[in-house]
């Protein structure tokens, strides 16, 4: 079983639906993660937590105070801290809906939670809710209090369920705008965007499969760690590149093209026309 990193209430007008947060990121297990070692004799650098009287102290000993003197500490427990919201802060109240298209995805703070109805009465207005965004394809954008902090967020629906996705405000976000000096006036022939269209056509997906894709570097810090422990020598893969980066954009993207393009018996390349040698002229 999961357990909620956070509960409330989704608020609609006069609607409240009681719902419980699951982090929807799932723990890389797999992932290669490496130690700090001492140099000289290899063992582990540690980060102990450590009281001054009676030395390392484990993590359920552990309190939260606020320092109001000279050593001394009001000892705040953090279920004090969860009375202090009020029902509001508890809730996710949305605003407004709208089109997903209407968020651009620089807006996307990483965090995503899916939503589930947190007792018996909410799972009908939950449902109600739920589906009525699907069918009208909208997203609702909401504020809510998370992790003691007053977030943006998108609600939207993901098969059977709600999603809250937290999102940046607009006051922390970078306008590109900002790097408008940094770019140069650069001509673009009709050709070359032509081109770039039909590289663009020829690998476009209409369903992307993002199971088909796996994290690569993970599977060669694999590959490496087994090969030390095993004693064996390290060898560095082949670059996938061949030569220097090519400049002209035109004989790229046609070496794209033609790279992409299925073969068939009798096929052409797609080759770039030179110019015919100019005649010499008859001398005398």
């Amino acid at each position: 079983m999961y357990r909620p990193s956070w509960s409330g209430l989704i608020r609609l007008s006069l609607v409240s639906i009681p719902v419980k947060g699951y982090t929807a990121l799932e723990a890389e297990k797999a992932r290669i993660s490496l130690n700090q070692l001492h140099e000289e004799c290899h063992s582990r650098i540690r980060y102990q937590k450590t009281c001054p009287i009676h030395g390392e102290v484990s993590k359920d000993e552990i309190v939260m105070g606020y320092n109001y003197g000279q050593d001394q500490y009001a000892i705040i427990d953090p279920s004090e801290i969860d009375q202090l919201r009020s029902e509001a802060e508890r809730a996710i109240t949305i605003d407004k809906f709208m089109s997903l298209d209407g968020i651009d995805p620089i807006y996307f703070a990483g965090q995503t939670y899916y939503l589930l109805p947190d007792k018996k009465n909410g799972e009908k207005p939950y449902a109600v809710l739920q589906r009525a965004m699907a069918q009208e394809k909208v997203v609702g954008l909401a504020q809510a209090v998370i992790s003691n902090r007053e977030q943006l967020a998108l609600l939207r629906p993901v098969g059977r369920l709600l999603t809250m996705s937290v999102l940046h405000y607009h006051a922390a976000i970078r306008q590109p705008e900002a790097f408008s000096g940094e770019l140069e006036e650069t001509t673009v022939s009709p050709q070359e965007v032509k081109l770039a269209k039909s590289l663009i056509d020829m690998t476009l997906a209409k369903e992307p499969r993002l199971e088909d894709y796996h994290n690569v570097y993970n599977d060669r810090m694999a590959a490496l760690v087994e090969a030390k422990v095993e004693g064996k020598e390290i060898v560095t893969p082949p670059s996938e590149e061949s030569g220097p980066p090519t400049i002209n954009i035109m004989d790229a993207l046609k070496a794209s093209l033609e790279a992409k393009r299925p073969r068939s018996p009798g096929s052409k390349k797609l080759t770039t026309r030179a110019k015919p040698p100019a005649k010499r002229r008859k001398s005398g």
